[in-house]
């Protein structure tokens, strides 16, 4: 293992990876030699950026668009993924809310994004890795998948199902050869939590609770999933890792 983390000759296809902790995770995976498909909702300017500073440090790296709410934007963004031997699950959708605010149509967009494209992606790109006898699935979880934060019920019991999905894909594929793991991070400082976290009222007293005294990084969560997705972990599968600063301690 003189390269433990070398990931070259691999392709990878990082979901929601225009921002934030997908860009960090997938410019992670391109810096360690992967080919990496860089995936956003939209053509965005932030999705283009990010494609064009990967391929100027030199990655083999190119975008993919759909929307994961839609099940047939879904499958043609597999086809078009064209036998990854990466997927990281990182996008979903977020609201805030009390269970009487949420409406039929709200909780469905919530469980189209963030549970049923993450079981569509998995069963149509997961049966090649296992042809092919190796693949490195993880999903990015999050600390309410446990323990759920007031207003958050419909995100959480989407990531908790998320997780137990990876959980039965682990038991799977383990003897074919492809890992299956869960990153579940903490409070991380994302533009997607920027809001709540600059209102110092809330933000201090949180800060605090973290036995790290900190809140984390984009590229705090990216170094265990590259591990992850390497030879390295090739040991680890069905895990829940924990990126949270001692939080869930």
């Amino acid at each position: 293992m003189n390269e433990p983390f070398d990931i070259s000759g691999k392709t990878a296809l990082v979901t929601g990876s225009s921002r934030g902790i997908g860009r960090a995770v997938a410019m992670a995976l391109g810096r360690a030699g992967a080919a990496v498909i860089f995936h956003g909702a939209s053509d965005s300017g932030a999705l283009r950026d990010t494609v064009a500073a990967a391929q100027a440090e030199g990655m083999e790296a190119r975008k993919i668009v759909g929307d994961l709410g839609d099940s047939v934007e879904v499958r043609r963004l597999a086809a078009e993924s064209d036998r990854p031997d990466i997927l990281v699950l990182n996008a979903s959708v977020q609201s805030y809310g009390k269970i009487e605010d949420f409406d039929d149509d709200e909780f469905s967009r919530m469980v189209r994004t963030n549970l049923r494209s993450s079981f569509q992606l998995v069963r149509l790109l997961g049966p090649a890795m296992a042809e092919k006898g190796w693949g490195r699935i993880v999903s990015i979880g999050s600390v309410n998948q446990g323990h759920p934060a007031p207003r958050l019920a419909i995100y959480a019991a989407t990531k908790a199902a998320q997780k137990n999905l990876m959980l039965t894909a682990a038991r799977e594929w383990a003897a074919r050869g492809v890992t299956v793991n869960t990153v579940t991070p903490g409070v991380i400082a994302t533009d997607r939590n920027a809001k709540v976290l600059s209102d110092p009222s809330f933000a201090e007293p949180l800060r605090e609770s973290i036995p790290a005294k900190r809140f984390g990084t984009s590229e705090d969560c990216a170094g265990i999933v590259l591990a992850l997705c390497s030879d390295a972990c090739s040991y680890v599968t069905g895990a829940d890792i924990s990126v949270d600063g001692g939080m869930s301690l």
